[in-house]
């Protein structure tokens, strides 16, 4: 029974992994774990700069602001659904600015074409007044932004319609999550 105690302790202190099988009996040594959920990009590698191509075209930026596209990976078995954000802390708002969100995408998902939407699929609006994606964008002169695209796995679909504000849509998606995965890009001019 101490083993098991101390096998518990040591997988909640290191955070790293999910303990999926205690040994109950010092004789079981199979302890089994799940892999990490993850969040990659083709577009966009975590910790680089954002290229043109995905900055947002208006505010005095000029970029062709295609949203990259997103694969993730080791989410929670129970997720029922999942969502996408893209969020900058940064933005000189008192509450960082919201330039991307998608919800209720089904749990087959496992990558985000933004092109093409699963169905189902909800692109919301975001801190520019429309729907869908916003590249970055932030004031001439600021340092570089962040810019932190979540994966959210979630334990239910998100009542909302594509026109409620950012906010209301982030408080649905954290009173449900079961889990989720980032990378941080940046931008600065």
């Amino acid at each position: 029974m101490t083993h098991r105690i101390l096998l518990t302790a040591l997988f909640v202190a290191l955070g790293t992994a999910t303990l999926s099988l205690i040994p109950s009996t010092k004789s079981e040594a199979l302890v089994a774990m799940a892999l990490p959920f993850t969040v990659t990009s083709p577009d966009i590698k975590n910790g680089e700069t954002f290229t043109n191509e995905f900055v947002f075209s208006g505010f005095g930026c000029t970029g062709a602001n295609k949203a990259p596209k997103l694969e993730w990976g080791g989410a929670p078995a129970d997720a029922k659904y999942f969502a996408v954000t893209m969020y900058d802390p940064d933005a000189p708002t008192g509450s960082g600015w919201w330039h991307w969100s998608v919800i209720n995408i089904p749990p087959s998902t496992s990558a985000l074409d933004p092109a093409k939407l699963p169905e189902g699929a909800i692109s919301t609006r975001t801190d520019y007044g429309t729907t869908g994606y916003g590249g970055p964008c932030p004031p001439v002169g600021d340092k570089p932004h962040r810019y932190i695209l979540t994966v959210y796995a979630l334990k239910d679909k998100v009542p909302l319609e594509a026109e409620v504000p950012a906010a209301q849509v982030g408080y649905y998606i954290n009173s449900l999550k079961i889990g989720e995965a980032s990378l941080t890009a940046y931008y600065g001019r």
